[in-house]
């Protein structure tokens, strides 16, 4: 029989005893079988008590296994979160910086784009005016030359060189 059966069982019997004549709160039992029972569900308990005490025993011990799991998860979970972050912060840094360096290179970019510009234009312009004196000498030697063909002079000297073309 199941001990809470027992325990049912003398609290039955305790509540249809017979009280004592002119006490309200003594009560007569029979001693052999109150003896009995008691002694039926001692001998049941020890077993029942072991297994429930080892039951509350696996079930404190899971109970801590599942509190140093949920602790490791959460340091676990804390420790990524604190390096996502720090890779967040690298990535982000990087990210200034390269805009930084970028920036750095296009106006570099720009002031030598500018200095090339300034450089092709003065040796374009040093160009245009050994042009324009040549075209000058071209044109007053051609004058010369038509000059000197109308006059019908048109000799050349002995000691003159050839132009250096």
């Amino acid at each position: 029989m199941d001990p809470l059966d027992r325990i049912d069982e003398i609290i039955s019997m305790v509540e249809q005893a017979r009280s004592v004549p002119m006490s309200r709160t003594n009560y007569m039992f029979d001693r052999a079988e109150m003896v009995a029972l008691l002694d039926e569900l001692r001998s049941e308990l020890p077993g029942d008590l072991r297994r429930a005490v080892a039951l509350l025993e696996e079930r404190d011990k899971i109970i801590d296994a599942g509190k140093r799991e949920a602790d490791r998860i959460i340091s676990e979970g804390e420790t990524e979160h604190a390096r996502l972050v720090s890779v967040n912060e690298i990535t982000v840094s990087a990210e200034h910086e390269g805009a930084r360096i970028i920036a750095e290179a296009r106006a570099e970019a720009q002031r030598l784009r500018e200095e090339v510009d300034d450089y092709v234009d003065t040796a374009l312009a040093n160009f245009e005016q050994f042009l324009t004196r040549a075209l000058s000498s071209i044109e007053r030697g051609r004058d010369k030359m038509h000059a000197l063909r109308e006059i019908g002079t048109f000799q050349g000297e002995e000691n003159e060189r050839p132009l250096p073309f």
